[in-house]
């Protein structure tokens, strides 16, 4: 009988990784997981909670006694374990200093001495202040000065990903690197400031949509089983190794938009309210105009796109809080 596929997913308590690890599961592999539950849940691994292939250990990577042990019984590794969500950023920068480079560096180590296969989830955060249209991966990166919190958790993925192909040149690591845009969808929280899970919530309710700023700024928002299906798709794929993907959608929707589109699908009797940028963050905070992908290179190394509409997003968000 063929040995079920190892799979350890850090982070994978979090919205994208429980996806993943269900996902995984589903597809008949042998899923460890090892998350701090610092911004992730359990129950949203509850899906699965009594599957007989799924193992979830409580630790922070770089204190998990059995690290190594877990790395060298995987086939892959799939890397999501990170801070979420631009409050908790802004608010929490030393935290996110501390903890996202120093568990990657941990984690890479192990996966070095097995020589075992990884995936690291980088973010769009990583484009920084750049006003192109749309993002490429060989673009410039320009990052904004360091009293400006906001770039600190865009300047720590960013080391994540020098280190992680700085490994796959020099030693040979098999690794890939995958840039999220927006990723959204059911078991996503707006309690660390992600824009569609708090419109949902107070369309729900009947309360104001707050939108900050004038609203003018756009995002691309992509579902979680479409960036799923990426991420196994790129780590399936030999030719992805040693290279960097955007993973996102390209339908592009202003944030005020978004809040009458929210309204409309849910037909809800909400309002839009502006709210200014020095109301909802402490001064001196940046946002960014744009955020779209160019997702050319993904689709033509892995034959993947996207296919959940932003109305059907929010259907399915909404259907999920029944």
């Amino acid at each position: 009988m063929n040995r079920k596929a190892n799979i350890l997913v850090t982070g994978g308590a979090g919205f994208i990784g429980s996806h993943l690890v269900e996902r995984l599961l589903n597809s008949g592999r042998s899923v460890t997981v090892v998350d701090d539950l610092s911004t992730g849940n359990l129950a949203n691994l509850q899906p699965v909670a009594t599957h007989p292939d799924l193992r979830v250990v409580e630790s922070r990577i770089s204190t998990c006694s059995h690290l190594d042990e877990f790395v060298a019984a995987a086939d892959s590794i799939f890397h999501l374990a990170a801070t979420v969500g631009v409050e908790l950023v802004v608010r929490s920068a030393l935290h996110v200093l501390q903890s996202s480079f120093r568990e990657t560096e941990v984690l890479f180590q192990a996966a070095a001495a097995h020589k075992t296969q990884i995936l690291l989830t980088s973010t769009s955060e990583v484009y920084g202040k750049s006003n192109k249209p749309d993002f490429s991966e060989a673009d410039d990166l320009i990052i904004g000065p360091p009293d400006c919190a906001r770039w600190s958790y865009a300047c720590s993925k960013l080391m994540d990903e020098f280190l992680a192909l700085a490994y796959s040149r020099e030693i040979g690591l098999p690794v890939t690197i995958a840039r999220l845009f927006n990723t959204v969808g059911p078991r996503q929280t707006g309690r660390f400031g992600m824009v569609l899970p708090r419109f949902i919530e107070a369309a729900r309710k009947g309360e104001p949509l707050r939108v900050f700023g004038d609203g003018s700024q756009t995002r691309c928002f992509c579902h979680v089983s479409d960036v799923v299906d990426a991420l196994v798709k790129l780590q399936e794929t030999p030719a992805a190794r040693g290279e960097v993907f955007n993973v996102g959608s390209t339908e592009e929707v202003s944030i005020l938009e978004l809040a009458h589109l929210v309204i409309d699908v849910l037909g809800s009797s909400s309002s839009v309210e502006l709210v200014p940028y020095d109301t909802a963050y402490a001064p001196g905070f940046a946002d960014m105009l744009r955020r779209k992908p160019t997702t050319d290179k993904l689709a033509r190394v892995t034959r993947t796109r996207p296919t959940t509409s932003l109305a059907e997003i929010i259907r399915l968000t909404n259907a999920a809080l029944q």
